[in-house]
């Protein structure tokens, strides 16, 4: 789950350098010429576009990753509740093994 955590984190890290790369797009257009300005902008637009499908999907991954963690954690609990048991009951017959080994001595 950690991978994944970290995968998400750098999706995110790419939208923000793409979307401070647009800002800086903008910037550059405002202070270009007509001509260059034109070929900015529309560059932008697609650059925008292209953020808002990235956006979505990362949306879209994360839903799904949760949902996948909570069916996971929903599967494991059962289980996981019965080790502790187990372990909980090894445990006591360990103390109740060693009280009986020191208590003939």
């Amino acid at each position: 789950m950690k991978d994944q955590k970290t995968s998400v984190q750098d999706i995110e890290a790419v939208l923000k350098e793409i979307g401070e790369k647009i800002e800086e797009l903008i910037q550059k257009g405002a202070e270009a010429g007509s001509e260059a300005k034109v070929e900015i902008e529309k560059k932008i637009s697609e650059l925008k576009a292209n953020k808002t499908t990235l956006e979505a999907e990362l949306k879209k991954g994360k839903e799904l990753l949760q949902r996948e963690f909570k069916e996971r954690k929903e599967e494991f609990d059962p289980k996981l509740d019965e080790s502790k048991k187990h372990l909980a009951e090894g445990l006591r017959q360990i103390g109740l093994a060693l009280k009986a080994l020191f208590s003939k001595k």
